[in-house]
């Protein structure tokens, strides 16, 4: 056995799946489609103790399902964004993405255009937590100091931008290069900045009780890593893997 003990029959371990492309698409679908249905089958393949199920959920639900115990893991978190109070372990996976500003391509228009938010129309996806904002996800508050769009689409925001109803979406990096891989007749109408919203050090959360331990996770992580397979999974769409923080706490995450 990869992870040492005796042989016995897989034990489920329950992961949260979230909408959230391309990280994970329509997690209620069969089969789910993205970037953690990915990862679970490669980690499935790396062992036979236990066997990593997709659970689907939602940004504000996985929550209680976590500390109810209907999950054991969430994927791809920031333990700042909502997790306070929450028993959990952080353990940090390596991946790096990250949140940047989409405007329209438009005359003058260049980097400085990003540097003032306060007076421009924002386009934001419902539920998650921006740096921008202080983290403040509350939708009241995101209209009324940011005069923001709410959706539960990152292609509605970005063809807001695209159609002059919205003046800048703010979307993952890894969600862009899916996006215009998609639309190539977008590439040379938005203008991407090179401003950091925040950088997401991915990270998986782990609750107490879970059938598997952090460091556990972590010998699986460093094997995919090591044998190339999270370089496959995950270079395709600009998220970078790099060595594993040795405290996780310290690093910034991802998520939603």
């Amino acid at each position: 056995m990869l992870l040492g003990g005796p042989l016995a029959a897989e034990q489920l371990v329950n992961v949260a799946g979230v909408h959230f492309p391309p990280y994970v698409v329509k997690p209620e679908s069969t089969p789910a489609q993205g970037l953690l249905p990915e990862l679970l089958e490669a980690l499935n393949q790396a062992q036979g103790e236990f066997r990593f199920v997709l659970v689907p959920t939602s940004v504000p639900r996985r929550f209680q399902d976590f500390e109810k115990g209907r999950l054991d893991l969430a994927i791809f978190e920031n333990p700042a964004w909502g997790w306070q109070g929450i028993p959990h372990e952080a353990l940090d996976m390596g991946l790096e993405d990250a949140e940047v500003f989409v405007a329209r391509v438009a005359a003058g228009r260049d980097q400085s255009y990003f540097n003032r938010l306060r007076g421009k129309r924002l386009a934001l996806y419902s539920g998650y937590h921006y740096a921008f904002a202080d983290f403040n996800s509350d939708p009241e508050f995101l209209k009324r100091d940011f005069n923001a769009t709410l959706t539960y689409s990152h292609d509605s925001n970005l063809l807001m931008v695209l159609r002059k109803r919205a003046d800048i979406a703010l979307i993952t990096r890894s969600y862009i290069g899916d996006f215009l891989g998609r639309h190539p007749e977008y590439v040379d109408q938005l203008l991407v900045s090179e401003r950091i919203d925040q950088l997401y050090r991915h990270q998986v959360l782990v609750r107490p009780g879970s059938p598997i331990k952090a460091e556990q996770i972590a010998v699986l992580l460093d094997r995919l890593r090591g044998n190339g397979r999270l370089a496959g999974i995950f270079g395709r769409y600009q998220i970078a893997v790099r060595p594993r923080a040795a405290d996780s706490s310290a690093a910034a995450g991802g998520g939603g």
